[in-house]
């Protein structure tokens, strides 16, 4: 992140999700046109249930501009898997993603004790890439590539193979 980037990003204030947040951050992911958006109906669960493990970026008016929604995986409940990350248009390049992340893995290393982050990725999304890769780099932790889900399991018409992206440890 550059010096103009975190000037940026210092104006935002970067906190937990609330349930009146929910239809925002639908809002976000829906104007992204890359995510897979959910229904209206699982963000707002979402931001009730999943709020330790999720963050939001709000502009000077309190107004979400960005997110990252996550959860422990049951099996590996040091682990923060990354569900999704969104950035409003008007405040992308400036560095909002990353500045996220680092909060929600911040906390989430301090209330949950998170030792590693996963997430997937589509071949060919560059953006995430550099994402989750810069974050390795910024936390001097290990990155671990391998296919999770292979394009044959997706029922719904031609998907392509998600990559799950581990990367650890961490010490935060």
């Amino acid at each position: 992140m550059t010096a103009a980037q975190a000037d940026t990003t210092a104006e935002l204030q970067i906190d937990r999700p609330s349930v009146a947040d929910g239809a925002a951050l639908w809002r976000i992911a829906r104007d992204s046109k890359v995510l897979d958006l959910n229904s209206s109906y699982s963000y707002l669960l979402w931001c009730r249930d999943f709020a330790a493990t999720s963050a939001v970026a709000r502009d000077e008016r309190g107004e979400p501009v960005g997110f990252v929604t996550g959860y422990l995986r049951p099996d590996r409940p040091r682990t923060l898997l990354v569900w999704q990350v969104a950035v409003d248009e008007a405040h992308r390049g400036r560095g909002l993603a990353g500045a996220l992340l680092d909060a929600l893995a911040v906390r989430a290393s301090a209330e949950q004790r998170i030792t590693a982050v996963e997430t997937t990725i589509t071949p060919g999304n560059t953006a995430s890439e550099r994402l989750f890769g810069a974050f390795a780099e910024r936390h001097d932790a290990g990155l671990e590539r391998e296919v999770l889900f292979d394009a044959g399991l997706f029922p719904d018409g031609p998907h392509e193979a998600e990559v799950l992206y581990r990367i650890g440890p961490l010490s935060l």
